[in-house]
């Protein structure tokens, strides 16, 4: 048995034992009377729960024994076909924030819910036709390989690097959160102890499997949330006769606010909002690190292009899906108050005192739709569309400071695929530890709306510097460097400032930035800023970095001289 495997089933055996004694403790200590974020133990979803454990532990063995070299470890060793890839990447995408927060947010506001379902799925035609290829030509394991190709390969990896992590956080929050609240509830446990158990198995799978590991967790997930996710729907539409009229006018008799709920406003509540929230959601997908990726583990552009198609077609079929729970949601929850936490007069808020909070909708119409063993099994997928996508972002944060920092700006290139794969599996678990503290800060916000604010960073960062150098032949090293950090120092510094972050979680009176999403100024900040300081960049090495677009152009466009796949 190899070393890595042998520390694999070490640590596989420390959590197990770390797991059973939380889960004893939650057990003996049972249900606690009253409180919003604990219920019982359902045996049925912790069997379950333990069940996809065991499995993907055991993807993660055979994929830390066959990974053997950096390729292998970062792109799965480029051998993923298309239609595993598509899988994989739906997977990848359909994360807490689509399944619980979305499903949450059409429960607490009804159609206002929609514009996440639609603006997390408009991104994917902008990547089929603009990315897809041109990624997996020019690009080795990281979207920065791509954005350096003919600018300053240190300067722009430094920019990359940052712009992956900052919004790798941003979306881990979201991740843990989702994690968290779901453990909390099907186990009983605190909210911290939820946090960190996820955190140590995402450690474990990203640290051992890579990409390989992460990649097949992710197209079994895909797999079974799909299939979950449908027999949900399928259920709610029958309770009314497949008419989604009488679905409607149910949620809208039940609802707290009534008709208010089939017409937008309630969340977004001005223009400026909605356009900027739908700018990041759209051109931020073209911009996640942890997508990106995906396309270096098919053999050719051929096969990256097929992906985003399978992919595409996959996540539309599922934002149907979220829109019919949510409303389920409101029509089999609200007027039950076994889902609720009652006060002293035995009664409840329809919309606040759901058990585990809102991001819960979905796991308690599995329960009022199918009993518990079907709750069981969407508590595990859930979980399991947590994790894959965890390892998934915590792979590429890895991959940031590994092989972009430590490889090609650090060493320069003088060093060996070993100690740059093991760079990536120490730098796992510091990020690991970051997502755990992450998640306990940001307990209380909406999954979907923190991967939204991931969403306008990735748009304001990583989009344009990778659209405009692989795109506009004027790009120059400086207009991208200075372009990029403008772009993302204004996205982190006005969500800082945002009501979420400077009211909700800081606790001050007021904020300073009076909006929630800020990419309809961040973005035009990062665009103009590359143009205008490339126009203005005369130096020699501005010209040379121009001269070398056609060939970039030519490599880009036909797949010559791109790096070829070593399928294992």
């Amino acid at each position: 048995m190899s070393r890595p495997a042998r520390l694999l089933l070490v640590a596989a055996l420390a959590l197990g034992i770390a797991a059973g004694a939380v889960v004893s403790r939650a057990w003996a200590a049972g249900a606690v009377e009253g409180d919003i974020h604990k219920q019982g133990l359902n045996l049925a979803a912790i069997v379950m729960f333990f069940a996809f454990v065991l499995m993907t532990l055991f993807i993660t063995y055979r994929a830390a024994a066959s990974s053997k070299s950096a390729a292998d470890f970062y792109a799965a060793g480029g051998g993923i076909t298309g239609f595993q890839n598509g899988l994989a990447i739906a997977g990848d995408y359909m994360s807490a924030a689509s399944f619980l927060g979305i499903s949450g947010l059409v429960f607490t506001s009804g159609f206002d819910g929609l514009i996440y379902s639609i603006g997390f799925l408009v991104g994917w035609p902008l990547i089929l036709f603009l990315i897809a290829e041109r990624l997996r030509n020019l690009g080795k394991f990281t979207f920065a390989d791509v954005a350096s190709f003919r600018l300053d390969s240190t300067r722009i990896r430094i920019l990359s690097a940052t712009g992956t992590l900052v919004v790798v956080a941003f979306y881990l929050i979201a991740q843990m959160v989702g994690a968290g609240k779901l453990i909390q509830l099907l186990f009983g446990l605190d909210y911290l102890y939820a946090v960190v158990i996820v955190g140590c198995l995402m450690i474990v799978y990203v640290a051992f499997g890579g990409m390989k590991a992460t990649t097949w967790v992710q197209i079994i997930k895909a797999c079974l949330l799909l299939g979950g996710a449908s027999f949900m729907a399928f259920m709610v539409m029958l309770h009314f006769g497949f008419s989604p009229e009488a679905m409607f006018a149910e949620a809208v008799r039940i609802h707290p606010r009534g008709d208010a709920i089939m017409a937008p406003g309630a969340m977004v509540a001005d223009p400026v909002s909605a356009i900027s929230l739908g700018l990041a959601l759209m051109f931020g997908t073209a911009g996640l690190p942890h997508i990106l990726m995906r396309f270096f583990t098919v053999s050719d552009a051929q096969a990256a292009r097929k992906s985003v198609f399978y992919a595409t077609g996959l996540i539309a079929y599922f934002y149907i899906l979220t829109f019919i729970i949510g409303f389920g949601a409101i029509t089999f929850l609200m007027d039950d108050p076994g889902f609720y936490t009652l006060n002293a007069q035995g009664a409840y808020n329809k919309i606040a005192n759901l058990v585990g909070g809102t991001n819960m909708a979905a796991v308690h119409l599995a329960n009022a739709v199918g009993g518990s063993l079907f709750l069981g099994f969407i508590s595990a997928v859930a979980f399991a569309t947590i994790l894959a996508v965890v390892a998934g972002l915590t792979l590429a944060g890895a991959s940031a400071i590994s092989h972009d920092l430590w490889a090609e700006v650090i060493a320069r290139g003088r060093t060996d695929e070993r100690k740059e794969v093991n760079i990536s599996k120490i730098s796992a678990v510091v990020i690991g530890i970051v997502a755990i503290i992450l998640g306990y800060i940001f307990e209380n916000q909406n999954v979907a709306f923190m991967v939204g604010l991931a969403f306008a960073v990735a748009a304001s960062c990583n989009f344009p510097v990778l659209a405009m150098s692989v795109l506009w032949k004027g790009t120059t090293t400086r207009g991208a460097l200075y372009g990029g950090f403008l772009g993302l120092i204004s996205a982190v510094t006005m969500v800082v400032l945002s009501k979420a972050v400077w009211v909700q979680t800081f606790g001050f009176p007021a904020a300073i930035f009076p909006y929630d999403n800020p990419a309809i100024f961040s973005m035009p900040i990062a665009f103009i800023g590359i143009w205008l300081i490339s126009k203005a960049d005369a130096s020699a090495r501005a010209r040379a970095e121009k001269d070398a677009f056609d060939s970039q152009y030519l490599r880009s466009e036909t797949g010559i001289g791109a790096a070829s796949a070593s399928v294992h």
